[in-house]
């Protein structure tokens, strides 16, 4: 299997394990997409709309959408949104 084949195959899985995570993000006006899987099998996506600017894109990345991912697709090694919102923490005295 050349690697054009196979890293279209791979990034048909991964989008199909995504699949399962839109519709929770476009509830919230969010979406994921792919931007790029790496020869060494990172997926690098992009949040859209809401999902960009949200404070809680950092765990819904975490606890979601990686989860998905590697339960659907075991060879991928990292999973890395390109425009990930950092988490903050806010300390008040």
């Amino acid at each position: 299997m050349s690697d054009f084949n196979k890293y279209s195959q791979l990034w048909q899985e991964v989008d199909r394990a995504l699949e399962s995570m839109r519709p929770y993000l476009k509830k919230d006006g969010g979406n994921i997409e792919i931007v790029e899987i790496t020869a060494d099998k990172v997926v690098r996506l992009k949040l859209l709309g809401a999902c960009e600017t949200c404070p809680q894109s950092f765990m819904t990345m975490r606890a979601g959408i990686q989860e998905a991912v590697k339960k659907a697709v075991p060879e991928i090694q990292s999973i890395v949104a390109i425009n990930l919102t950092k988490p903050t923490t806010n300390f008040q005295s």
